[in-house]
């Protein structure tokens, strides 16, 4: 009862920074950011200051509140044979996926945007307070963990592309590949660019020093941003959705990104499916998850939710007689047919952040003498269903980053979100079952098996019912059976409010995940 906050990320010294805000005094945005900051530092492949993402903001004073700090597309598309833009290919081991970089993959960031809008907002700390931990961790170095250390390897066709990339992963030896677990990484440039940032504020990045080399190096190397896209871009600030079922309230991320109403949508179709009284892991219980991930994939391709929608089209889709329709035709139909890290925050004044961010897998430019990768935003196909370079100039980009809060209808409230791309939506929406459900822990619901479901293939964690995965495979050809837990499958990083008061929260070990508490 005497904490002052608790922590749920993706590396323990995010954590830590957190807690350490919380305990100077900071509220619980104070800590999401210093969060945010030294996950740039301990998680240099999966946060940075050159990507995006999304702050759901719950206090007492403002209500809920969506920060889309996201990328923006440029205002010009490239002319063919004059961008910088290739494939690579990163290995999970039990699949690979595609992605491209080089500085025509780069979209506009918005980080150092979200970090200033933010703070001036929401925070009671001054800014050198809040980036204080990750600036001693960028000086003082971060001890390679097991799972940096993966991650660097699934990645290492973007570390080799540049020496200023692999510097990120290295232990700063000449020639030096990756550091092993275990070896000590410094980021001297990064922190000497939180104290530039400190000092000289969000124009640095955007229309000072830092923006004249970036837009320079574009022009000159095959990217696409130009000075208007930088000096332009602004933090956009909007409602979340607010969706009932199972009995919970829930508060997602809004359109134009089309994750919450996602999650919305499928909580809907297994609103009336009695789940609970199936045993976890049965026949039915995986049969309706498959089907509800298949509907809500044909759900968003109809309606093409990825080239940008009101907020009203929200509404629509989650109307009772739409989720009726789609309920109907889930059963009725034949079924066979990324880098991102989470920060959940909760505070002793009844504040909630949930913030989730991604450099993409990023492009492998760094820029200058700041230790910032950029993104490969653009490069996504998961963020470009309908090809590459078919994006709307001067538009903020759609993504499946979901930030979450739920109050379930015992009273307790969750902060909740994920990173792993497409997989998110199917991430969260399973630890919310196995809590609405199957009672479990917060702990148990995140760390239980997962499947996920998209272009036809089946993707399952090991933990599953045999008999059900073989009664799926009777019907259903494609399917991938992963032999243990993988970040393939996200990484749900919660914290959760007791009714009175008490903390708790919850690490996802597929992605490094970490609790801390602040006393």
């Amino acid at each position: 009862m005497g904490q002052k906050g608790i922590v749920a990320a993706g590396h323990p010294e995010t954590a830590r920074a957190a807690t350490q805000i919380l305990e100077l005094g900071g509220n619980a945005f104070d800590a999401a950011l210093a969060a945010l900051c030294a996950a740039c530092v301990a998680e240099p492949l999966l946060a940075s200051l050159g990507g995006g993402g999304f702050l759901l903001a719950k206090s007492e004073d403002r209500g809920a509140e969506i920060y889309d700090f996201f990328v923006q597309t440029p205002r010009h598309k490239p002319r063919e044979g004059e961008v910088d833009f290739y494939p690579i290919q990163a290995d999970f081991g039990t699949a690979q996926q595609e992605f491209h970089i080089g500085l025509g993959s780069m979209a506009v960031p918005g980080v150092v945007a979200g970090l200033f809008e933010i703070h001036q907002r929401l925070c009671r700390l001054p800014l050198a307070e809040i980036c204080g931990p990750a600036m001693n961790l960028a000086r003082h170095g971060v001890e390679v963990n097991e799972f940096q250390h993966y991650i660097s390897q699934i990645l290492l066709p973007i570390l080799n592309a540049a020496p200023e990339a692999m510097a990120l992963a290295a232990a700063g030896r000449p020639g030096d590949s990756i550091a092993p677990a275990g070896e000590r990484v410094v980021h001297p440039d990064m922190a000497d660019s939180f104290a530039a940032l400190i000092e000289a504020g969000p124009d640095l990045f955007y229309r000072g020093e830092w923006a004249d080399r970036l837009v320079r190096d574009c022009t000159d190397r095959g990217g696409l941003l130009c000075r208007q896209d930088l000096d332009e871009y602004e933090v956009q600030i909007r409602d979340p959705i607010r969706f009932r079922s199972h009995g919970a309230r829930f508060l997602l991320n809004s359109l134009p990104s089309p994750s919450g109403v996602l999650v919305a949508f499928a909580m809907g179709l297994l609103d009336s499916e009695s789940l609970a009284k199936q045993p976890w892991g049965s026949s039915r219980h995986c049969l309706a998850l498959l089907r509800a991930m298949r509907t809500t994939g044909a759900m968003r391709r109809r309606l093409g939710l990825e080239r940008g929608a009101p907020f009203e089209t929200a509404l629509n889709i989650l109307d009772a007689e739409q989720i009726e329709y789609w309920r109907e035709e889930m059963w009725q139909a034949p079924l066979a047919t990324r880098g991102t890290t989470h920060i959940s925050v909760a505070d002793q004044s009844g504040n909630l952040a949930s913030l989730t961010i991604s450099n993409g897998e990023g492009c492998a430019y760094v820029l200058p003498g700041t230790g910032i990768m950029l993104n490969n935003m653009l490069g996504e196909e998961d963020l470009s269903p309908e090809g590459f370079f078919s994006w709307r100039p001067n538009k903020r980009m759609a993504s499946m980053m979901c930030p979450s809060i739920v109050e379930l209808p015992d009273g307790r409230q969750v902060a909740l979100g994920s990173g792993g791309s497409n997989r998110i939506r199917s991430a969260i929406l399973q630890v919310l079952l196995n809590v609405f459900e199957f009672g479990m822990t917060l702990d148990q619901a995140v760390q239980a098996p997962r499947m996920h479901f998209e272009d036809g293939i089946l993707n399952v964690e090991a933990g599953f019912q045999l008999s059900a995965i073989a009664g799926l495979s009777a019907d259903y050809e494609h399917i991938c059976n992963w032999p243990e837990p993988n970040l393939y499958f996200g990484g749900v990083h919660a914290v959760e409010r007791l009714p009175d008061g008490r903390l708790g929260g919850a690490g996802d070990s597929r992605r490094g995940g970490s609790v801390a508490i602040a006393n």
